[in-house]
């Protein structure tokens, strides 16, 4: 764990960009078409925490970014080259483009100043996607990765950012997977030898010192 006066280095919020993944209405929302994963995400505190963080964010002046996963009705331009993608064709909530499965679901706050990547294909938020490009448009040097899953797309927006040469930040409360056991261990074996790993109240009070 980085000393406070190193995390606020970190953080700083000239430099540092939150990113939320799948935190959509048809993932962790009351309508989920996961409903363990939106049970574990609301039980554990981690989409209140991810919620904490965005209006610490706003009132940091730290730019938010919400990474959305869709897919048109007609299916276009979907993978189906792993049994994960199979298995969500046939779940009874799709994440279809324009519905209220792919809104940025509750008690999430969503600015006008956010920033919204949506993404027809694969398993990353960042591959593929135009969140590079934007991140470097706007300076970030250090990338906050918060949200679902730790199973899957958690570990890919930080492998993703850190071979891009960003500095990847985990606050740990604010993430989640299945089952609740697994996510811990993620975090100890894999994230923390590649991310600052760190807390939602630590976060906070280093963009507090900032202000």
């Amino acid at each position: 764990m980085p000393s406070s006066a190193q995390l606020a280095e970190l953080l700083d919020p000239a430099s540092t960009v939150l990113l939320t993944v799948e935190c959509q209405g048809g993932v962790v929302g009351e309508e989920s078409a996961l409903p363990e994963l939106a049970r574990e995400a609301r039980e554990s505190g981690a989409l209140d925490n991810v919620a904490r963080l965005v209006e610490g964010a706003h009132a940091a002046s730290v730019q938010v970014l919400h990474a959305v996963a869709e897919r048109r009705p007609d299916g276009r331009g979907a993978n189906h080259n792993a049994r994960l993608f199979r298995a969500a064709e046939r779940l009874p909530v799709q994440q279809l483009s324009g519905t209220r499965a792919v809104r940025v679901a509750p008690p999430i706050e969503v600015a006008d100043e956010d920033l919204v990547v949506r993404r027809l294909h694969g398993l990353s938020p960042i591959a593929g996607t135009d969140i590079d490009p934007l991140l470097r448009n706007l300076g970030c040097r250090t990338l906050i990765v918060t949200g679902v899953s730790a199973n899957v797309a958690i570990p890919n927006a930080v492998f993703d950012a850190v071979n891009l040469g960003y500095t990847a930040v985990v606050p740990a409360d604010a993430i989640a997977g299945v089952p609740s056991d697994y996510t811990p261990v993620v975090i100890r074996n894999t994230l923390a030898l590649v991310a600052t790993v760190t807390s939602t109240e630590d976060v906070l009070t280093a963009w507090k010192r900032a202000r």
